[in-house]
């Protein structure tokens, strides 16, 4: 890592160590890693994980948190949230996200103080230039992003990771399979699957960075663009099509712009 990297992460030890006891919100992803990470060299034996375990994580998720805790003799909680239990998360309005993350963090955060911890969650510094509903509920329950506190952007945060030996710097970011459908379209335990095991099969495939959005009975893929290209390769296209087509989804559809984040968002900034 740079030297303003290095000195970012001073930066987060130094505002760790000031909390006292932490409570890390750990999804298993790169972010969160990271914070678990800073939080026990800041804070030893007063950090620990917190995960939740819902329908809009894939189990393997949770799994991997628990391997990754286990692996660095980190104390590890899990918790179960009902996430399409929440009110008005199934229905899938614009503001699912903020529903969503208040519930969860509420949660999460009730959790943390029953243990006399601090709740802190792993949002960085690039988090702040797209669009995140779900940060307004942060605000709102008070807590604290640490990452994006120290200016640490996405990249910092892989490459400082990476410096201090954790093994999934380069894990690919993923997002809460909520994401895969558009507003309005009622999201339900089985369609989440579907969508999950999808892309189960497009990773099966050796594409590295995916998404399956549902549209009602179409799947849309995006994948890296540098990737798009052997999507029709070697019968790939005819495997994915009858795979995806036995879970349910009559129709497969490659996006031309690819793979990229908050892509369920671009239909709100059209309407603005």
């Amino acid at each position: 890592m740079d030297t303003r990297q290095k000195e970012a992460y001073a930066a987060l030890l130094d505002a760790l160590a000031g909390h006292g006891r932490v409570a890390v919100a750990f999804s298993g992803g790169v972010d969160s890693a990271l914070l678990l990470h800073a939080a026990r060299e800041a804070l030893g034996s007063e950090a620990f994980a917190i995960t939740a375990a819902s329908a809009f994580f894939p189990e393997r998720e949770s799994e991997g948190a628990r391997a990754f805790c286990e692996r660095a003799g980190i104390a590890h909680v899990v918790v179960r949230f009902d996430c399409l239990g929440a009110e008005g998360v199934a229905a899938n309005a614009s503001d699912r996200c903020y529903r969503c993350k208040r519930a969860l963090m509420g949660l999460l955060q009730g959790e943390a103080q029953a243990r006399g911890a601090q709740l802190v969650e792993g949002s960085n510094a690039s988090d702040a230039q797209v669009r995140r509903p779900g940060a307004a509920a942060l605000v709102e329950l008070g807590i604290a992003s640490p990452l994006s506190d120290a200016g640490l952007t996405k990249a910092d945060v892989r490459a400082v990771a990476r410096a201090v030996g954790i093994a999934v710097w380069d894990k690919p970011s993923l997002a809460c399979l909520a994401t895969r459908f558009p507003y309005g379209e009622r999201i339900t335990e089985e369609r989440l699957r579907a969508v999950d095991a999808a892309e189960q099969v497009l990773l099966a495939e050796g594409f590295t960075q995916v998404r399956v959005r549902a549209h009602g009975e179409m799947a849309r893929i995006e994948l890296l663009p540098d990737e798009m290209g052997s999507l029709l390769e070697g019968g790939r296209g005819e495997r994915i099509y009858r795979a995806l087509r036995q879970l349910g989804f009559s129709y497969t559809a490659a996006d031309l712009r690819g793979y990229r984040t908050g892509s369920a968002d671009e239909v709100l900034e059209e309407r603005i």
